[in-house]
């Protein structure tokens, strides 16, 4: 089914998406983005990508470099951020000023989010799914895919791979924006100040605590690099690809939005403000049928009606092999090779040390 559809990735400040930049995926060159709460300078790498713009690279020099081609990473949505003072937080002097100085740990966040209710389309296995995700990958996750308004997000501190206090590297032949964990030797000093660890497995362990969350400020002003990758999502095939669990996302992908005003199948990342719900960036991977994208990458005539009524005929096929309980998964086994491949659960190898003792 891979075949029948394009990708495109575009980005913006907001869901509105006449506001959007389509982004060149795995070209050096990023794509500035800059509004009242942030400036972003984004680079989107996508491994055998085959989609627009037309001349796009099929791979980018940053997967041939390590960790990212021990660890075979697919994709990587790479940014420097710097959080800019909200105009409309004019308290008196003095006031807030806790608050005003930056974002605080506990609050950024990044993850998906839907406009509208997924549950009744979620594959079987889901839950395991998503057991394995927090368990092995990433603990501080959070959301409820069966709400009205689903959504997945977890802290910002702990969810990217890699955080540089600082600018970073921008180098062509590493394929863009080189963001390493660490930081320039400000930055080292103010990782150092609040006690962030100097690794990466470390730092995301470090920053699930709540005290670690806290503590920290992306200060307004300050860039930071933030690098988010990892193997398990093949955009050439369409698969979610975790140890011991395997999903084909075109049998399952929601069809976002599935209302005549909206284009196809989306999964969107978003960085946002848990507590005031700002938005700082916005980055959605759509699939477009292939018949309905011009050669020069424009979209056909009547393209946005056609998706719709494909991605609506998508819908209620799997939602008829749900019912019918067609595609159960073997949790057991499932979790028995994620452990296998991936070791024991984040927490276990104290448990065992305290054991041994």
């Amino acid at each position: 089914m891979a075949e029948k559809y394009i990708l495109r990735v575009t980005a913006g400040p907001g869901y509105d998406e006449s506001q959007h930049v389509q982004v060149p995926v795995n070209k050096p060159e990023t794509v500035h983005i800059k509004h009242e709460l942030a400036e972003i300078e984004l680079n989107v790498r996508v491994q055998n990508y085959q989609g627009l713009p037309r001349d796009s690279p099929s791979t980018s020099p940053y997967f041939a470099q390590e960790p990212h081609a021990y660890n075979q990473d697919q994709y990587s949505i790479g940014f420097r951020f710097t959080p800019l003072r909200p105009t409309s937080k004019s308290g008196s002097e003095g006031e807030g000023e806790e608050e005003e100085d930056g974002i605080r740990g506990t609050d950024l966040q990044f993850g998906n989010d839907f406009d509208h209710p997924i549950r009744d389309r979620l594959p079987p296995g889901f839950n395991t799914a998503m057991g394995i995700v927090r368990w092995w990958i990433d603990p501080g996750l959070d959301g409820d895919a069966y709400a009205d308004r689903p959504y997945l997000y977890g802290p910002a501190l702990s969810s990217f791979n890699a955080i540089h206090v600082g600018r970073g590297e921008h180098s062509e032949e590493k394929g863009g924006l080189w963001l390493e964990e660490g930081g320039d030797e400000d930055g080292l000093e103010r990782r150092r100040a609040a006690g962030m660890p100097g690794t990466s497995k470390e730092r995301m362990k470090w920053a699930l605590g709540q005290a670690s969350k806290e503590a920290w400020r992306f200060t307004y002003g300050q860039t930071y690099g933030l690098d988010f990758f990892n193997p398990y999502l093949d955009f050439t095939n369409l698969a979610l690809r975790l140890p011991g669990f395997h999903l084909p996302i075109m049998r399952y992908w929601d069809g976002q939005g599935l209302r005549p005003t909206k284009r196809s199948h989306q999964l969107r990342y978003v960085l946002r403000n848990k507590t005031t719900e700002e938005v700082y960036l916005v980055v959605n991977f759509t699939l477009y049928l292939r018949e309905d994208v011009n050669e020069d990458g424009s979209l056909k005539a009547g393209a946005d009606e056609r998706a719709t009524a494909q991605a609506q005929a998508l819908g209620e096929e799997k939602t008829e092999k749900k019912a019918a309980g067609a595609g159960q998964v073997d949790e057991e086994e499932a979790l028995r090779v994620a452990r296998e491949k991936m070791g024991p659960k984040h927490g276990e190898e104290e448990t065992k040390a305290d054991d041994v003792d």
